[in-house]
């Protein structure tokens, strides 16, 4: 089951109050809550290619993490980035990879 997010608020909720909302209670409150469409670990693996791919790397710590939380493991993970490396860039690779060794690096 999904947590409750509390990000947009936090941190935008006096400045963009609609879109603190937008993200927390639609984004991860109805979206990402809809596990009989899509599991939590799909949703993650989805969301961490999206971002790679668009070389949005300050958010993707979070949600690797978050990937790594949901089922994804350090194996997949280094498969998945590996595949991205051909379709979106050698060096969105790479960047995604640091990341990666940071999320998993308590793996062997």
């Amino acid at each position: 089951m999904a947590v409750k997010q509390t990000a947009g608020h936090d941190q935008l909720g006096d400045f963009a109050p609609k879109f603190a909302e937008l993200n927390d209670d639609v984004l991860f409150g109805q979206v990402w809550s809809r596990e009989k469409e899509l599991s939590l670990r799909d949703r993650s693996l989805i969301t961490v290619v999206a971002l790679i791919t668009k070389g949005a790397f300050e958010q993707l710590n979070y949600h690797m993490a978050n990937a790594k939380k949901n089922g994804v493991t350090k194996d997949e993970m280094a498969e998945v980035i590996t595949q991205l490396a051909f379709y979106v860039g050698w060096p969105n690779a790479w960047s995604a990879f640091a990341i990666a060794k940071k999320v998993y690096g308590d793996e062997d």
